[in-house]
Formats: C-alpha cells, structure tokens, sequence
C-alpha cells in the first residue's frame, strides 16, 4: 500500500485518517468535490476528510494559450501530479475530461450516478422566450466544443458560431454583459449542480446534438495500488452509468479520438439491453457518419471466480460489479467504432483534427 499516511486526534479524542481529496478551485469543481466528500463522510463517519484545492499556472495563462494546450487536461495534469506524489489520496473529476488511457498507476476508482447529459442553451436576457430554432439569422452562439458546433451547424444552418472560453461564471458573464453572443451552449449537468436551472432554455435532445463521452458523470481518480481507498470509493459506482460509460470510453479510444474531433454518443439501458448511438462530424457538420448498436448486460448470477489482479476497462475499474457486463460494453464499444471506421470515420476525423490544428 502507498503513500504515508495522515492522521489527526479528533475532538473525542478518537485517532482519524486523514483523507486528502484534491480540486480544481473553480466553484463548480468545488461543488462536485464537495457532493463527493459528502457521500464518503455519510458512508465512512469516522474517517477525517480534507479537502485540498490546487492552484495552477494555467489561472495565469490567457485564453488563447489554453485553447492550444487545454485548460481542462492541464489541471487534470496538475492533480495527477499531486496524487502522484500524495499530496493527495483522491481526485474529483468530470469523466468528460479524464482521456480514455490514464498515466500508468491510476484508475478510476468510482463513477457516480450520472446527471443529466444533455446540452443546454442559455439565451442571453434579451433573447428570453425564444429558442435555437427562433432565434434571428445570423445569431451568434458562444461554445468551445468541436462536437456541439459540428451538430449544431447542420442542424441550425441559420445560426453562426464562435469559440466561448473558462469555467461557467466566466462564460455567463461573458453572455450577460456583452451583445458578442444571442446564447451559448453548456453542459446541463454543470448547470443543474450550480444551482441555475433557472437559466436553461431548452434541452437539446439526441436528435439536436448527442453528448460527449462520459457527459453528466463525476468519477473518482486513486491511484490504483491504494487498495483501501479503491475500496472505499467503490461503493459509489452507479452500475447503469459505469456500463454506460465504459461502452463510449471504448468506442472514444478505439477511434482515437480527442477534445480535438467531433466525436458524440447516445447510451441507454432498458430490459437489460445496453444501447450505443455514436457519431463522427466534419468540423462543419456537412459530413457524418453516425450508427446504433446494442449488447446483453444481463447477470446470469453465477458465482464469478475470484481474480486478484485489479482489472482496468477503458481506465475504471469496478471490482464490485459483474465482469462479464463490463466486457460486453467495453465490446459493445469497440464494435460501434470498428464500424464506423470501416465506413470511412479515420478519413473525417483525420481531416477534422488537421483543420482543427491548423486554426
């Protein structure tokens, strides 16, 4: 087992591990962290929980910097580094933004029930009332996302559309205060946690713009050695949702996709059936390809053999839940994209992610 341990003499008297839990200071990576720590405290009463923000280089970095670099995979670099060194025991993440392989000696320890993985659209005031489809002519729409903008531009050739960056605060206030942007378009998840539901418009449904991997969920980075700490979170898996996004992880990494292609997906489970949409876009949304497939997630309740070595799929590892329904979405996954790839998905992903570069 890793790492030196923490301990602290608690007002009882008692004698407490610390566990260290490390997050982006923005305020919504905060409330995330926050609802985590929460459910752990409910869980595990005598365990002493710190919560310890990281500060990077990348507050101080101007917008158009990051757009090359990331500002989301650079703070997911620098809390990596922090439970490398055990500067902390856990990390709160949006799974959106852990890449589909981690560093060698991580894992993802838990993925929570997901929220609502939809987009939103956030009108500006003057525009209250109306939606994408009623919004004038050459309307402009503030999203950062390749994959929102590729959907959105076949789907509403009337609108117009341009690069909006930071964290949630900074985006609505770039919305509110300025006449740049007639609305933009967030993840309705993040607005759900921050408490502004009162903001969004409208929800775009999967016919509109499907969602990026992993869209909605929270999930829990250890390292992967730590076994207590594996198990300590473990039981905040939400099945349905680990089935889920093991199944577009999959599909993500078989593609090689990135932040820097449109790659969307649909997932569902009903009567123990796992469904797959997944899509590839041009940058321009003039060129997709987009298929459906589905997999048996049933348990047939037999006894499984146990297995000492921690097994990984896609970077999740979820030791508590049948193999066999894992390895059948991770399948599920790589069979989506093994189609799509054999219809020509390499060709507008390549040419997509050249634009991309060259912009």
């Amino acid at each position: 087992m890793e790492g030196p341990y923490k301990y602290v003499r608690e007002s009882n008297g008692k004698i407490s591990r610390v566990i260290r839990i490390g997050t982006r200071k923005s305020q919504l990576a905060r409330i995330q962290t926050d609802s985590v720590a929460e459910k752990l405290k409910g869980l595990y009463p005598d365990v002493h929980l710190e919560i310890v923000g990281m500060t990077t280089t990348g507050d101080k970095i101007l917008d158009t910097a990051l757009s090359k670099i990331g500002e989301k995979s650079l703070f997911t670099k620098e809390l990596e580094t922090a439970l490398e060194k055990n500067e902390v025991d856990l990390v709160v993440h949006s799974l959106k933004d852990l890449p589909t392989t981690l560093p060698p000696g991580f894992t993802i320890g838990a993925v929570l029930k997901r929220e609502n993985p939809h987009d939103a659209v956030v009108l500006h005031p003057k525009n209250m009332g109306k939606s994408l489809d009623t919004l004038p002519d050459k309307s402009v729409i503030g999203t950062s996302s390749l994959r929102r903008a590729a959907q959105l531009k076949k789907r509403f050739p009337h609108l117009e559309f341009k690069d909006i960056r930071g964290n949630l605060n900074t985006r609505l206030k770039k919305l509110d205060e300025k006449d740049d942007f007639s609305a933009i378009i967030l993840a309705a998840a993040g607005l759900r946690r921050m408490g502004w539901d009162s903001r969004v418009s409208q929800i775009l449904g999967p016919e509109d713009c499907m969602y990026a991997v992993g869209q909605g969920a929270l999930a829990i980075e250890v390292r992967a050695r730590d076994e207590d700490i594996l198990e300590m979170v473990s039981v905040l898996h939400d099945p349905n949702t680990v089935l889920r996004c093991i199944a577009e992880r999959a599909f993500l990494r078989r593609l090689e996709g990135g932040c820097s292609v449109p790659v969307a997906v649909h997932t569902e489970v009903k009567d123990s059936q796992l469904y797959l949409t997944g899509a590839v876009y041009s940058l321009d949304g003039s060129d997709s390809l987009k298929e459906t497939m589905q997999t048996s997630i049933a348990s047939d309740n037999k006894v499984e053999e146990q297995v000492d070595e921690r097994v990984q799929r896609v970077g999740v590892t979820a030791n508590n839940m049948p193999g066999p329904a894992q390895d059948a979405a991770e399948k599920l996954g790589l069979d989506l994209a093994n189609l799509l790839l054999s219809k020509g998905a390499k060709e507008i992903l390549t040419v997509a992610r050249q634009l991309n570069d060259a912009r």
